[in-house]
């Protein structure tokens, strides 16, 4: 796979990860977080889970939408890891239920 295809799953990372604010949606502070984005003092976006294993499972799931969507089934993302910093990681590793291996 040419990997300049991927250009809309690096653009969907940018847009949701890239200096944005992360919260969970259930955070006891939701309305003010809201407050906050709606006066441009911070770029939110809300979560079902902000933690590594949930963030890689999104991106594992991200990832295998655009190659189905693509690809039809002939490629597809296995693994995806979330990495806070250099300390805190996680991966969510899985092959799609529709991926048929050749």
């Amino acid at each position: 796979m040419d990997f300049s295809s991927l250009s809309p799953l690096e653009e969907k990372l940018r847009d949701h990860f890239d200096h944005t604010f992360l919260v969970n949606f259930d955070d006891p502070l939701l309305e003010t977080w809201k407050k906050l984005h709606s006066e441009k003092v911070l770029d939110l976006r809300v979560m079902k889970n902000v933690g590594m294993e949930s963030t890689a499972q999104l991106v594992w799931g991200w990832a295998n939408d655009l190659l189905f969507s693509r690809e039809k089934g002939r490629s597809c993302c296995w693994k995806a890891i979330a990495h806070e910093n250099d300390i805190n990681s996680a991966s969510y590793t899985l092959f799609p239920s529709w991926f048929k291996s050749f």
